[in-house]
Formats: structure tokens, sequence, C-alpha cells
């Protein structure tokens, strides 16, 4: 469905204090850190999309997060949706609500909510009763 996510970051290097540890809790690998540019992005598995990518905007304008946007990562298990909450709060996420079961969008999802530096929301969530 989708070839490639981003959002955008006005402090590269910050951004990928969270970016970086955050994807390998998930186990989604790197495929390219451009610092000259600056951009990165970690791809899907087993093939090469979709890329979920983080960059100062094209337009060389200060990155705006949208009300609404929200990007959502699949995790494994409950334990790494913690984990990945507690890498994020811990490179400088603020939270937006704690790992937990959320029984309003159906009776196994778990999941976990915060913004990067920027103030991208995004979301870490196991979907899964054995997860």
């Amino acid at each position: 469905m989708f070839s490639h996510i981003c959002v955008g970051v006005s402090d590269f290097e910050r951004a990928l204090s969270l970016y970086e540890p955050l994807m390998a809790t998930l186990g989604i690998e790197a495929r390219f850190c451009e610092r000259s540019r600056p951009w990165a992005g970690w791809q899907s598995s087993p093939g090469p999309r979709p890329l979920f990518i983080i960059g100062k905007p094209f337009n060389q304008l200060a990155p705006a997060p949208g009300n609404g946007n929200m990007v959502a990562f699949l995790a494994e298990s409950r334990a790494t949706v913690d984990q990945a909450f507690s890498i994020a709060l811990a490179n400088g996420g603020t939270s937006e609500g704690p790992p937990g079961l959320r029984p309003e969008y159906h009776e196994n999802y778990y999941g976990a909510y915060f913004r990067d530096p920027d103030g991208n929301k995004l979301c870490v969530a196991c979907h899964s009763a054995q997860c």
C-alpha cells in the first residue's frame, strides 16, 4: 500500500538519536543515513518497501507536525512496546499515552504513544493476544 512515509525533523542528529535505537528495538533495518543531506531511512522486511524516512524538509522550511497525523509501528510483543516507549522517552521523546491495553480499539490492542523532539506523533502497537 505505501511506498514510503516521511517525517520532517529540525535537528537531524537529535532525531537520529531517538530513531536509531527505536528502530533497532523494533527490528527494523536501516537502509541509508546521509548526514550531509540530511536524511535517513529504514526498510521493511523482507522487501525494501515501504520505507520510513526522517529528514529536513526539502523546501528548507521548518518542519511542522500535523494535527491528527501519526505513524504507527508494529511490535512483535508487548515487551517490545514497553521497551520502545522507554527508549523514545530516554532519547528526547514525550509521552502521549503510556503502554497499555486499549480495548476501545480491540480486545488485544496494546500500544504506546509518544512524540519525537519535533512533535511528530508516533505509536508502537501489538495486536495479538499472544504478544
